[in-house]
């Protein structure tokens, strides 16, 4: 049974010389392995009976029969209840687990973005402390020149102050020993 991909078992009880697919005395269970948890349907009274009369379970049905014991109706639904709690638990388990990795993902990247930030103001405040610092350099050279400038200019300006003195006090002089 089941379909390519989608496997689904009946457990039978056949004659040993019949072939594997033929035909088979009872139908004495199922087995489901694609659901969460694998789904096994017993009847174990009928197993009882044909392993006393001499029937030999295979390998992997004796597997199925020690791992699923002969319960009540209230032991099986207790049991499927137990399943359906634990595969909930596990799927809370694994979108807890996924949420944890977005979290996770989401403080990386925004330590990331932060530390990006950071860099980024501290680069710009060495730009702007080179700009402060070159601009506080240009305005010194631009003051030493006018100083320089303006002693130039007032050191022809003494000197011709003083040579017209001189002129003016040799004029005197002229007049005063004229004048003698």
């Amino acid at each position: 049974m089941g379909a390519k991909g989608k496997p689904f078992y009946r457990l039978v009880v056949k004659e040993k010389r019949s072939k594997r697919d033929g035909k088979y005395l009872e139908n004495v269970g199922t087995y489901n392995p694609m659901t969460n948890p694998a789904e096994v349907d017993l009847k174990h009274e009928r197993i009882q009976y044909w392993i006393s009369v001499g029937a030999q379970p295979t390998e992997t049905v004796a597997s199925l029969i020690k791992n699923n014991p002969e319960q009540t109706e209230e032991q099986k639904a207790a049991a499927a209840q137990a399943k359906v709690d634990k595969a909930e638990s596990a799927k809370k388990a694994k979108i807890e687990e996924a949420a944890a990795k977005r979290e996770a993902a989401r403080l990386e990247a925004e330590k990331a973005e932060t530390e990006k930030r950071e860099a980024e103001k501290a680069e710009a405040a060495k730009a702007q402390a080179e700009a402060a610092e070159a601009e506080k350099a240009e305005t010194e050279t631009t003051e030493a020149e006018p100083v320089e400038a303006a002693a130039e200019e007032t050191a022809p300006a003494e000197t011709e102050a003083t040579a017209d003195d001189s002129a003016e006090a040799t004029t005197e002089e002229n007049k005063t020993e004229e004048n003698a």
